[in-house]
């Protein structure tokens, strides 16, 4: 039987995914999935008594630590890379009921951070209905004749989370009289003028801005004016 490579020293107890199939050299068992080296000779786990412990793949990093730290005994897997020339780690094996209380924690960790994250999403909620009300009002201040209806249609569109909008800047946040004008702006060039259709047509934007700008200073001063302002245009 072909030798096997030794693995590199390490801390603790190794064991191997052999690349070749391979027997005890104690009770003659195989092929082994798994094996311990002791002076180059391969021998299962229940002759290296190890048998009692499972494997656990590598890739949940806290799964693994608190199951090596809630057992007595532990070993780390390795499997020899051809490519590469070197040994590299696949998981540990471990105690079962280490493993099992590991997973419960776990769990419970899980569970806990699904929790935050609702109370987190459920605060953020309420903050943005508590913005958007706050901008529709500076919206009615600024344009006293905006009907209410749209006055919130635009602060929430303007207040959308993660939008990039206008609402959500610092200037947005601040309640600036520019950037809640520039709401309001922004939601009479797409719904008072026929904006959108010439950016369709092909009209370059900066264009299209220009043809329609006059009817958008119109609507922002019929809504910004009093009643009678308002009559007169």
């Amino acid at each position: 039987m072909a030798p096997i490579a030794d693995p590199p020293h390490r801390n603790g107890l190794l064991v191997v995914q052999p690349l070749k199939k391979r027997r005890c050299v104690e009770c003659r068992s195989g092929p082994l999935a798994l094996l311990v080296l002791e002076e180059g000779a391969p021998r299962c786990l229940d002759c290296a008594d190890l048998g009692h412990l499972v494997f656990l793949p590598r890739g949940d990093t806290a799964l693994t630590r608190r199951s090596r730290e809630g057992g007595a005994l532990s070993a780390v897997v390795v499997r020899f890379n051809r490519r590469r020339g070197r040994y590299e780690r696949q998981g540990v094996m471990v105690e079962e009921a280490a493993l099992a209380l590991a997973e419960e924690r776990c769990l419970a960790d899980a569970e806990a951070r699904r929790r935050r994250r609702a109370r987190d999403a459920r605060r953020r909620e309420a903050e943005d209905v508590r913005f958007t009300d706050v901008f529709a009002r500076e919206i009615r201040r600024l344009f006293p004749r905006c009907p209410d209806d749209r006055a919130r249609a635009i602060a929430t569109h303007a207040s959308v989370r993660g939008s990039g909008r206008v609402g959500r800047s610092s200037a947005g946040r601040a309640l600036s009289e520019a950037a809640v004008t520039a709401a309001v702006r922004a939601s009479a060039r797409h719904t008072e003028t026929p904006y959108d259709q010439l950016l369709m047509s092909g009209v370059p934007r900066h264009e299209a801005r220009r043809r329609i700008a006059a009817d958008v200073d119109t609507r922002l001063l019929e809504w910004r004016e009093h009643e009678e302002v308002g009559a007169r245009a």
